[in-house]
C-alpha cells in the first residue's frame, strides 16, 4: 500500500475511487512516505483490501495518460468542454492548514471557512461530482482543495490549447482513440461533443505537461483529447509489486505513466511509476510510438478556417507510423 499523510508523509496506494467519483482525481495504489528534505517513496508489497474486494486481478487494465483532465457537460445550452480548476486556499489559510498538519500529523479536525479561506474562481466554476457540501458550500478535500471545472470558451487565452481541440459551431472535438478497425492502431477523429457528454478525458499535446508523447512542435502545436479508460493495456502484469516494477522497466508495453484498473463493480485503482520509485518520462513512450490514422473529413466545415481541425482535415486518410511523426504540410 502507499499512504498520503500530507506535509511530511504521503499515504495511499492502491487507492480507490468508486464509479460515482469519476470526476475526482483517482487515488493511488501503494503506501508512500515523503522526506522533509527530498521526495522519497517507500512502497510495500501489500495490496489494498478494497482492491482485492473489487477483484482487481480480473479488472480491465488501461493506460494512465499524462496530460490535464477535462470534462464534457452542458453550458449555454450545448455540450461544452470544461477544464479542471481546483479552488485552493489563500496564502494565510494555507499557512494555517500546513501548520495544523505539521503539529497533528493529520488534517482531521481542521476547520475551513470556505467563504474567506479560498481564492476566488470564475462565476462559471462548478464543483466536481461527489464533492461534499456543508451549509450550501463545497467542502475541501484532505489536501485542502475543492476539485472543480470551468467551461472552455474561445476567448480565454488561459485555455487556448483546450480551445484548439473543440469547434462549438460544428459541435465536435478532436479525439485520439483506438481505431475501430485495429485496436493496435490509433485514430484522430472529429467526434460530436454530444457523444462525449458526461465523460472525463485527458488533454495531451505539445504544450501540456512537458509533452511526454512528443506531439507536434512549437511551430505546429498538436493537441487532442483521449477518453479516460479508452486505451487498453495488452497483456498487463499481475497486481504484484515486483512484477509491476519489472514490467514498467523491461516491457515495451510498460513505457507508460501508469495503469488504471477498471474493476467490474465500478471501482477504479491506479498506480503511477513514481509510486514504485521509477522515472517518468523515461525515453520514448509506448503511446507515442503507436501508429495513427487521421479521420477528420471536414472539407465543407473547415475550409474557411485556419485551425487544428483544418490542418487535420488536409491529412484525412493519412497514416503515420508513430503518433509523434504527425506533421502538417508547411
Amino acid at each position: 500500500l502507499i499512504f498520503f499523510f500530507f506535509s511530511n508523509y504521503i499515504s495511499l496506494i492502491f487507492g480507490v475511487i468508486s464509479k460515482e467519483k469519476l470526476h475526482l482525481k483517482v487515488e493511488t495504489v501503494y503506501h508512500l512516505s515523503v522526506c522533509l528534505q527530498q521526495f522519497q517513496v517507500v512502497a510495500t508489497a501489500n495490496v489494498n483490501p478494497v482492491a482485492l474486494e473489487a477483484n482487481v486481478d480480473c479488472a480491465l487494465a488501461t493506460e494512465k495518460l499524462d496530460g490535464t483532465c477535462c470534462y464534457v457537460t452542458v453550458y449555454k445550452g450545448q455540450p461544452y468542454l470544461w477544464a479542471r480548476l481546483d479552488r485552493k486556499p489563500n496564502k494565510q489559510a494555507e499557512k494555517r492548514f500546513k501548520k495544523y498538519q505539521h503539529s497533528h500529523r493529520s488534517c482531521k479536525g481542521f476547520t475551513w471557512n470556505v467563504e474567506e479561506d479560498f481564492k476566488t474562481v470564475p462565476e462559471t466554476w462548478i464543483p466536481a461530482h461527489r464533492v461534499k457540501h456543508h451549509n450550501g458550500h463545497p467542502v475541501p478535500d484532505e489536501h485542502g482543495h475543492i476539485p472543480g471545472w470551468v467551461p472552455v470558451e474561445k476567448d480565454n487565452k488561459q485555455y487556448c490549447w483546450h480551445s484548439s481541440v473543440v469547434d462549438y459551431e460544428v459541435g465536435v472535438a478532436l479525439v485520439l482513440r483506438p481505431s475501430a478497425d485495429d485496436e493496435d492502431m490509433l485514430e484522430i477523429a472529429a467526434v460530436p461533443l454530444s457523444e462525449l457528454m458526461e465523460q472525463t478525458l485527458e488533454l495531451i499535446g505539445t504544450n501540456v505537461n512537458g509533452n511526454p508523447y512528443v506531439l507536434g512542435s512549437k511551430k505546429q502545436p498538436v493537441h487532442c483529447l483521449v477518453s479516460h479508460g479508452s486505451v487498453k493495456i495488452r497483456n498487463p502484469p499481475p497486481v504484484d509489486f515486483q512484477q509491476l516494477c519489472s514490467w514498467f522497466q523491461e516491457s515495451p508495453e510498460g513505457r507508460v505513466e501508469g495503469i488504471v484498473w477498471h474493476c467490474n463493480d465500478g471501482t477504479l485503482i491506479k498506480v503511477h511509476r513514481h509510486h514504485l520509485g521509477l522515472r517518468w518520462p523515461d525515453g520514448e513512450s509506448c503511446f507515442g510510438n503507436k501508429s495513427v490514422i487521421i479521420r477528420v473529413d471536414g472539407t465543407a466545415e473547415y475550409k474557411n478556417t485556419k485551425d487544428l481541425f483544418t490542418s487535420f482535415s488536409t491529412l484525412n486518410g493519412h497514416c503515420f507510423s508513430r503518433l509523434q511523426d504527425i506533421q502538417f504540410d508547411p
